[in-house]
C-alpha cells in the first residue's frame, strides 16, 4: 500500500516513522505548506516532496495520512474522498461541529477506510483496561475517572488557534469516555484559569473538570490541567460493580528506592511522544489492517464527530453554567 503524508511537523514525523515500521505499506511522498519542512522529511526518508494536488491526483497512491494543521483536516478529508483514497486523519476533524457533521455524511458514502487518529485507544494500558471491562472482570462499569495533565502549557500563540481546551486537549478524554462507556446523556463543564493569566487573556482556560452523565445513571469525570511539573499525568480509573480497574502512569524507570526516609520512584515520562509512541505505531497498524485485510476501522469519523460534539457541549455548558443534553442533532448519528 502506497501512502502519502500531509504535514511534516512534529506529529507528521511521528507518523512517518510509524508508516516506515509497517512492512505492508510504503511511504512515497510528503507535502507541507512549509516546503523546507517537507523537503527535509522527504530527504530523511528518501522519498519525494510533492504538492498536495499532485498527490491527490496520483492514482498509484492508495492512502493519505493527514497530520497537517487542524484548519486543513476537513478539506483534505473531502478532497481525499473525492480522489478515492483511504484516509487516516489526526484529530479533530475540524473545530466547527457543523463542518465535522458534513464530513461525517461524506464518510458514510466513502467506500475506502476512513480513520481518526485517537491514538489513546491503542495505548496497551488503556486497551487492556477496555478488554477487562468488556470481559466482565469487574462487573458492570459504574464510575469512570479520566485524568490528563500536561507538564506545562503550550505557547499562548498556540492557545489562540487551538480551539480551546475542551476542543484541543480534552477531546482525547471525551473519546476515551466514549470508548469505554459510550456516549453520555449530558455534559456539565467547569473551568478556570489558574496556570497562566495570558491563557485567560486569550479567552481560554487551563484547568477544567467535566462530568458526563449517562442514561442508565453511570457517571464519568474528566480532569484536565495544563500544568503538572512532575511530568505527563495520564491515568484512567474505573469502578465496577465487582471491582476496580486502573491504568497508571508510565514512569521513566521502574526502580524504587526505599529507605528510612521513605519510598521514592521515578516521575511519569515527560510528554506525549514518550508516553504514546507505541500507541501511534499500533494505531497505524490497525489502519493498515482495515485497508489491506478488510478489518473494521477501530476509530471512525463518527467517533471524531462524537468527541467534537462532546467538546461543543462542554463549551456551551461552561458558558451557560448548566448541563447540556447530548442530542442526535449534535452527533448526526
Amino acid at each position: 500500500m502506497k501512502v502519502a503524508l500531509f504535514g511534516a511537523g512534529r506529529i507528521g514525523k511521528v507518523h512517518a516513522a510509524s508508516i516506515k515500521m509497517d512492512p505492508r505499506c510504503e511511504l512515497v511522498a510528503v507535502t507541507d505548506v512549509m516546503t523546507e519542512a517537507a523537503e527535509a522529511l522527504a530527504h530523511e526518508h528518501g522519498i519525494a516532496a510533492r504538492r498536495a494536488d499532485e498527490i491527490l491526483a496520483d492514482p498509484s497512491i492508495d492512502a493519505i495520512l493527514i497530520a497537517s494543521s487542524t484548519n486543513t483536516h476537513a478539506d483534505l478529508i473531502e478532497a481525499g474522498a473525492k480522489a478515492g483514497k483511504a484516509i487516516f486523519c489526526e484529530k479533530p476533524i475540524d473545530l466547527d461541529l457543523k463542518r465535522a457533521l458534513e464530513i461525517g455524511r461524506i464518510a458514510k458514502t466513502h467506500d475506502k477506510p476512513m480513520m481518526m487518529g485517537f491514538n489513546r485507544r491503542f495505548d496497551p494500558n488503556f486497551a487492556a483496561l477496555k478488554a477487562a471491562l468488556e470481559a466482565g472482570e469487574v462487573g458492570k462499569g459504574e464510575l469512570l475517572a479520566v485524568t490528563s495533565y500536561d507538564p506545562a502549557p503550550p505557547p499562548v500563540s498556540y492557545i489562540k488557534v487551538s480551539g480551546g481546551l475542551y476542543r484541543d486537549m480534552m477531546i482525547h478524554d471525551f473519546d476515551m469516555c466514549a470508548f469505554l462507556f459510550g456516549m453520555p446523556k449530558s455534559v456539565m463543564a467547569h473551568g478556570s484559569c489558574l496556570v497562566d493569566p495570558e491563557i485567560g487573556a486569550a479567552g481560554d482556560i487551563d484547568t477544567a473538570v467535566v462530568v458526563l452523565t449517562y442514561e442508565d445513571g453511570r457517571i464519568a469525570t474528566i480532569r484536565n490541567s495544563r500544568r503538572a511539573p512532575y511530568g505527563y499525568d495520564q491515568r484512567v480509573e474505573l469502578l465496577g460493580s465487582e471491582g476496580t480497574l486502573e491504568a497508571r502512569n508510565e514512569i521513566e524507570n521502574t526502580v524504587v528506592k526505599s529507605t528510612a526516609a521513605g519510598t521514592v520512584s521515578a516521575k511519569p515520562v515527560f510528554f506525549f511522544l514518550e508516553r504514546y509512541m507505541r500507541a501511534y505505531a499500533i494505531e497505524w497498524s490497525a489502519f493498515v489492517d482495515a485497508c489491506v485485510e478488510g478489518k473494521p476501522v477501530p476509530a471512525t469519523v463518527q467517533d471524531g464527530v462524537n468527541a467534537l460534539a462532546l467538546a461543543e457541549a462542554a463549551n456551551l455548558s461552561f458558558r451557560e453554567g448548566r448541563p447540556i443534553e447530548v442530542t442526535s442533532a449534535m452527533t448526526g448519528a
